[in-house]
């Protein structure tokens, strides 16, 4: 492989770049009007102008995207993460363009990214799933019927999009009669389709992925997990590896599970297989995402290997560069934080333009998509960088966190630095165990609440 198109931008564009660097590859950028200074449009070995700042106009134009590749003499594109990752029709195109899709095959993601057909896929392969709908769901009455089965509070969800837009949780049935249509109305604007099911909402639970690797060969191994459970509207912002107040047993039933479920899809390249898991450690499967997830340094970070590269030469061929499970080192513990141009308080977008940054990057990986004087607009996720930092073990990691943000200064835009700030200084973060609720929890308890 000599040269790759990157179909994405900012922080992850710069990723994949750094990766083709050390491995000779050539890169080629496509950026839109809006992200024209941004720093991965400087740092790639060819750029081009893709269209104007909303995705529809640019980054999603699937058929242009591979027309440049083509045209440029590239072997290969990387998706990214978002935007056209997990289109298997994307992936399909590519394959037939004789390019190489740096990702699963285009069945496997269509398979995946239909909640319903995974889920389906999944109970065959005796991988427990989160009780629920086995079928889509078309009127507001059947949903009614499907919730009073399941019991409150449920999860009404899109089948054929994840993330916080597909998802919005329903505690009566009152909820579920107000945003049956709203949701339905959003999965088609966002994914297409507007089929929706209906899955138990399991409180006080924990959302722990397992990133998982195939090649080829049939060669499947875990490279450990992640808990994700510190979110914000159904949306991650920190993440850390292993995750903390989780016994060896759970612990490996999950990787267990987690590779059945690979094998059950003949798995090959990077991907993740997200669980919940409950108070009493029963877990269950909730969805398999088929790329490179935005928190995949954590996991680098504890094990000192590079997922990109795994990826582009498991595209290119090759069989995976540890085959064997026992074989792959995990060093010590690491915590990711997603820094977002965003109301600290409301955790609502603040795009503007930066006019300082101010960090200590000495002490941890720093993964951004700006710099001082760019402009954070309100076309794409207001994600402005992740900062990655590792420790010996938890307390220490914790520990360079706070460190870390007692001087970190973002100007020009509001942050959600100052919620780390605090957070990481807080006994709901430091004592472990805590659930996906707990930024609700704690701001509850700054107010007196509890």
């Amino acid at each position: 492989m000599k040269k790759v198109l990157i179909a994405n931008r900012g922080e992850i564009a710069r990723r994949i770049i750094r990766t083709c660097k050390y491995m000779g590859i050539q890169t080629i950028a496509v950026y839109s009007e809006a992200d024209a200074e941004l720093p991965f449009v400087k740092e790639a070995d060819f750029a081009f102008l893709i269209g104007k700042g909303p995705v529809q106009q640019s980054y999603l134009k699937g058929e242009e995207l591979i027309e440049l590749a083509v045209r440029e003499g590239a072997d290969a594109i990387h998706p990214g993460y978002g935007l056209l990752s997990e289109n298997g029709d994307f992936a399909k195109k590519v394959e037939e363009a004789n390019l190489v899709f740096i990702g699963p095959n285009a069945d496997t993601i269509r398979l995946m990214g239909d909640k319903i057909a995974s889920r389906k896929t999944m109970i065959t392969a005796d991988v427990p799933v989160v009780p629920g709908t086995d079928d889509g769901i078309d009127t507001l009455g059947d949903a009614v019927e499907a919730a009073k089965k399941i019991g409150y509070p449920v999860m009404l969800k899109a089948s054929a999009g994840g993330g916080g837009v597909g998802m919005i949780r329903c505690e009566t049935e009152q909820a579920l009669v107000q945003q049956f249509e709203s949701v339905k109305n959003r999965a088609k604007a966002y994914f297409g389709s507007d089929l929706v099911f209906i899955e138990k909402f399991v409180v006080g639970a924990r959302h722990v992925e397992v990133q998982i690797f195939g090649d080829h060969s049939g060669n499947i191994v875990h490279l450990f997990e992640r808990n994700c459970s510190v979110q914000r509207r159904n949306q991650k912002v920190i993440e850390e590896s292993p995750s903390p107040a989780l016994s060896d047993q759970a612990r490996n039933g999950l990787f267990e599970a987690a590779v059945k479920a690979a094998k059950a899809v003949k798995y090959t390249n990077a991907g993740t297989v997200e669980f919940i898991v409950d108070q009493d450690e029963t877990f269950y499967f909730l969805e398999m995402n088929t790329r490179l997830q935005v928190e995949h340094p954590v996991t680098e970070a504890v094990t000192n290997l590079d997922l990109v590269e795994w990826q582009i030469r498991i595209a290119s061929g090759e069989e995976l560069p540890i085959k064997e499970q026992n074989e792959i080192p995990l060093k010590g513990h690491a915590i990711e934080y997603r820094i977002y141009a965003e109301d600290p308080e409301k955790f609502m977008p603040s795009p503007g333009k930066i006019t300082l940054i101010h960090w200590d990057g000495q002490h941890a990986r720093i993964d951004s998509g700006y710099e001082e004087g760019n402009q954070v607009t309100p076309f794409y996720d207001p994600m402005i960088a992740k900062v990655i930092i590792h420790g010996e073990s938890r307390e220490e990691a914790i520990n360079k966190s706070k460190e870390f943000f007692k001087d970190a200064s973002i100007e020009g835009v509001k942050t959600n630095v100052p919620f780390f700030r605090e957070f990481v200084e807080s006994e709901e973060f430091k004592n472990g165990d805590y659930a996906t609720d707990v930024i609700g929890k704690w701001q509850q308890s700054k107010k007196g609440v509890l």
